[in-house]
């Protein structure tokens, strides 16, 4: 039996996107999986979407852990009262406006860390799920400037570009989609709940397991669909540009001495494209890549 892998879900609202989000997981491949979702107090329909995805998962021979909670605590105590129901081997960190694209994404992000064990932390290839010939890159990992600013690699460029199609190590990766190896969860423990309700706490944990001798990786063969901040951008009572400006001031205060060493590209570089949000509105049915055969078995 292959390693479980435990699929760590939170959601607050949104219900649309967390169907969509649930739909592809139903169609991933890997055998052995157990899904953690965190309902974090949701007053749309959600909670009837969880619980007809752990009916669903049931049918597959998935485990479904369903913990709901009766207000909205942020997102980072959030994940982090699902931390502490993690079982397995590895563990991932999803967001539910992402959806896979390829089916095998979950074998062949945990073969990646089987076969690099000073890996900490691996990202996918986030992409926009627009509807057009060519999905652009929504983030392909992080850099972080000697002053701190934080910028997505590959922000609006083709998802075949050149540049982003190669694994390399990163400064900093996105929670939107990784996977760790829960043993490397357990090591670190919980968020830093300073950064709640959300913002800077996934880059913050990058350098904690970075600090720990692990390396945060970027993998390009393995693509999630992303719709960027549909979960967290507009949530109301929630000022995101506000939240941002503080959280990036805690990081920048906890992490300068370490930053500021790693010759990360410069402020003037890091240019943050003005993109067309994308609404479930525009898009049509997500294309799913089906899981490759074994060697020998195609």
């Amino acid at each position: 039996m292959p390693d479980l892998v435990t699929i760590l879900m939170l959601a607050h609202n949104k219900a649309a996107y967390t169907r969509i989000c649930l739909r592809g997981l139903l169609a991933s491949s890997y055998p052995s999986l157990r899904f953690v979702l965190i309902d974090n107090g949701s007053t749309d329909e959600t909670p009837d979407v969880l619980a007809a995805f752990a009916r669903q998962a049931a049918n597959r021979g998935w485990q479904a852990h369903i913990e709901t909670l009766p207000r909205n605590v942020g997102a980072v105590s959030g994940r982090n009262r699902g931390l502490g129901l993690l079982d397995g081997r590895f563990a991932v960190w999803l967001d539910n406006d992402v959806t896979p694209r390829h089916r095998d994404w979950v074998e062949r992000l945990a073969g990646f860390l089987r076969d690099h064990p000073d890996v900490g932390i691996v990202q996918p290839k986030l992409i926009y799920p627009t509807p057009t010939p060519t999905h652009l890159i929504q983030c392909a990992g992080c850099d972080v400037s000697p002053r701190g600013k934080v910028n997505f690699r590959g922000r609006g460029e083709p998802r075949d570009h050149p540049d982003f199609s190669t694994v390399r190590d990163c400064q900093a990766l996105i929670s939107a989609c990784w996977m760790l190896p829960t043993a490397v969860i357990r090591d670190l423990g919980p968020l830093d709940e300073q950064f709640n309700p959300i913002q800077f706490e996934d880059i913050d944990y990058c350098y904690r397991a970075r600090e720990r001798g692990l390396r945060a990786v970027y993998v390009p063969h393995v693509e999630m669909y992303h719709f960027e901040n549909v979960t967290s951008g507009n949530t109301p009572r929630l000022n995101y540009n506000y939240v941002t400006l503080k959280n990036n001031a805690k990081f920048r205060r906890k992490w300068q001495h370490r930053f500021s060493r790693e010759n990360g590209p410069d402020d003037s570089s890091m240019i943050w494209r003005d993109l067309p949000v994308v609404r479930l509105e525009d898009i049509g049915e997500l294309e799913q890549v089906p899981a490759e055969a074994p060697a020998g078995e195609a």
